[in-house]
């Protein structure tokens, strides 16, 4: 029931059966001081309807000024005709609440009901001594009451609104977060995505570009069996390019689960051997232990460490060294190429992406790279498991 639909039964049925109190029990049938306490009852029941009911939705000055004149008038009638129709208080006080919706305006109805009934015990009396008391102790305590237990309730609607607009801003700013993650989760994957495509396909298809035109060279020269090595070199190649694009689309590492990392670092020295005619050397620790993850961040950043060889440091040797220091897994490669400024700006994908990667593992990346004297990068990765 509403707010609203509550009011309407209660102010008719609670003037009523006060009148019919009145009317039949305490002054008797026919009395005119209980006819007209009866009308007066009557009067506040249509104040209510014509001026009070509407107030309950919206505050209206001039509506507020006639429904309370109208009401504290026959609130003092009623009582001063029979005085046991103060009790109709209880009904006034809280209308002078909910109508005005507010503190100030509480007090105010409070006050105004509060000398009616003040006026309604003095005033038969003819403000005598007797009837002054009666109406200071009857309208005096009421309004006190009425102005403690109204700041009370007020303050706890106020106080449950502000917990419900909290509730209604917090959320909000839920729903923005959770956006806000989603966007960053997209842009997290998409970010994964790019170095996943860099470390794999794009290093695969820039190795088939050289073996193709290292075929395409050898056979104008009329090379045949370097040419046909070359394109048996292109065809695995491709192949290696095919299980990859797959392993992209699944969500899987390019290594298998039941490969050994060492196996896959000799395959992957192997596959630049061929494709950049390099000479690899290789010492790997046997006791080298790494998770599913980690596994594959080694094998990424020996990935990019030899495609960066193959494509810049015009080096004929490279050594890899994959070994353990202090809970760390190392891996080190270095090569005899021209080196670089480490301080140049960058515009390649590679070595950002090498750095993001090692570092979302818990690792770290030194590079150390002087003009003419080759490049050693060095990777840092926790064994107690990825990002530990």
């Amino acid at each position: 029931m509403t707010e609203k639909k509550w009011w309407d039964l209660a102010v008719p049925l609670f003037s009523a059966l006060i009148a019919a109190l009145v009317v039949f029990a305490i002054d008797g049938v026919g009395s005119p001081d209980g006819v007209i306490a009866a009308g007066s009852a009557a009067v506040f029941v249509v104040a209510y309807f014509l001026w009070g009911r509407a107030l309950l939705a919206t505050f209206s000055r001039p509506r507020a000024i006639a429904f309370f004149a109208t009401m504290t008038v026959s609130l003092a009638v009623a009582v001063a005709a029979s005085p046991f129709m103060a009790i109709m208080q209880t009904l006034a006080y809280p209308l002078a609440w909910v109508t005005t919706r507010s503190r100030r305006g509480g007090i105010a109805g409070s006050v105004l009901i509060g000398a009616s009934v003040f006026i309604g015990f003095a005033a038969p009396a003819g403000f005598d001594a007797g009837g002054l008391l009666s109406g200071l102790v009857s309208g005096g305590l009421s309004v006190i009451f009425a102005c403690a237990l109204g700041l009370w309730i007020t303050s706890i609607a106020e106080y449950g609104a502000e917990r419900a607009q909290l509730l209604t801003e917090l959320t909000a700013a839920q729903g923005e977060l959770a956006t806000l993650n989603h966007e960053r989760g997209v842009a997290a994957e998409r970010e994964r995505v790019s170095r996943d495509i860099h470390d794999t396909l794009a290093q695969t298809l820039a190795g088939l570009v050289l073996l193709s035109e290292r075929a395409s060279r050898q056979s104008r020269e009329g090379d045949v069996v370097a040419a046909t090595a070359s394109i048996a070199t292109v065809e695995q190649t491709a192949r290696e390019a095919l299980a990859e694009a797959r392993a992209l689309v699944a969500q899987t590492a390019a290594v298998p689960a039941d490969d050994a990392l060492a196996a896959a670092i000799e395959r992957l020295a192997e596959r630049f051997r061929r494709e950049a005619d390099l000479v690899i050397t290789l010492e790997i620790s046997e006791t080298i232990a790494l998770d599913r993850e980690a596994q594959v961040v080694l094998l990424r950043c020996l990935q990019e460490a030899l495609a960066n060889v193959r494509k810049h440091a015009e080096a004929s040797t490279v050594s890899v060294v994959v070994g353990e220091d202090e809970g760390f897994v190392v891996l080190h490669v270095s090569d005899d190429g021209v080196g670089f400024d480490p301080d140049a700006p960058r515009s390649g994908f590679g070595l950002d992406g090498m750095l993001d990667r090692v570092a979302l593992a818990g690792g770290s990346v030194e590079i150390d790279a002087k003009e003419n004297k080759g490049v050693v990068v060095s990777v840092r990765l926790p064994r107690e498991g990825f990002g530990a």
